[in-house]
């Protein structure tokens, strides 16, 4: 049993978490009611410890080539399986992540799922085709978006609404390889596919020489096309959601997908500064959302889209 002196402090370790990893996030959960919101950012905790463990990063900034990746994820496995276990952890981050999954029954099948994600990038996995780079999109944040639907009441046997959860991390997750990719490539993480790269007349070592700019781009336009399908498809399970966090997640939608859009308008150049949405914009995004909140989306067909695993 969690006292609620633990909880609050558990809580305001959270919300630094969040402060310092996602200032894209953390805006818009502050749209949530509270209790979502709590939740949300205990979620965002154990996420970010998980990430940050097998990237050897500190919230998110400055990666680096980890030298034993197989320590790191026995321990965020070891430690996420005690926390589901409702056993203390010794460690705010995994303890989070115990009184979430209490307080919202997360199934277990979803925490197994984003771990799996990790565990390909600690062994050093690279995709060969859509398929492989998708199902990694769902282990890294689809999984999580799947979590997050529960956090904010859509029931665990709800298929659709939480295929509609997954392909907004999708689409997250998406818009973060896309803007990302020189970043990821300066240690040794690659996330096009082979196949995709062989299409173009590239290679795992030569995509990111400013002489292939035009055929990188071909291929990053390819991702941003994905992020709106899956963006769409996403939209219409925020229509199901509470008005408050149907808000939320529609501004973390529109601000991801600027990403995505400001890496498609900058071509070639895309990669030479890292892509950010000022605050203004986010603002905007926001107000959007809003506006957009009150409305009722048309439906869009999943058809042809990747679907999770049940």
């Amino acid at each position: 049993m969690t006292s609620p002196a633990e909880r609050a402090a558990l809580v305001a370790h959270a919300q630094a978490t969040i402060e310092m990893g996602s200032k894209s996030f953390r805006f818009a959960s502050r749209l949530f009611d509270p209790v979502t919101r709590e939740r949300a950012w205990l979620l965002y905790a154990w996420c970010r410890a998980c990430d940050d463990l097998a990237d050897g990063q500190a919230h998110g900034h400055d990666a680096i080539i980890v030298s034993d990746p197989d320590r790191r994820f026995r321990y965020l496995t070891k430690q996420s399986e005690r926390a589901l276990a409702g056993k203390p952890c010794g460690d705010p981050s995994f303890d989070a992540l115990r009184v979430v999954a209490a307080e919202c029954a997360l199934p277990e099948r979803f925490v197994a799922d984003h771990l799996a994600g990790f565990a390909r990038d600690c062994e050093g996995w690279r995709p060969e085709t859509e398929e492989d780079l998708l199902s990694y999109c769902y282990q890294v944040a689809g999984a999580v978006g799947c979590m997050m639907a529960v956090i904010m009441g859509v029931s665990p046997d709800d298929d659709d609404t939480l295929d509609r959860a997954c392909d907004l991390g999708m689409a997250f997750q998406l818009a973060n390889i896309v803007r990302d990719l020189g970043e990821d490539y300066e240690v040794g993480r690659r996330y096009l596919p082979t196949q995709w790269l062989d299409e173009v007349g590239l290679s795992a070592d030569n995509y990111m020489d400013l002489a292939n700019r035009e055929q990188l781009v071909i291929l990053a336009s390819r991702l941003c096309n994905r992020v709106r399908g899956y963006q769409a498809s996403a939209r219409v399970g925020a229509a199901r959601l509470p008005f408050r966090s149907r808000w939320a997640v529609l501004s973390a939608a529109r601000i991801y997908g600027g990403i995505a859009q400001e890496v498609a308008h900058r071509g070639g150049s895309a990669w030479d500064r890292r892509v950010v949405v000022p605050k203004q914009t986010k603002l905007a995004h926001v107000i959007a959302a809003a506006l957009e909140s009150a409305g009722t989306p048309s439906g869009t067909d999943r058809s042809g889209l990747w679907t999770r695993p049940r």
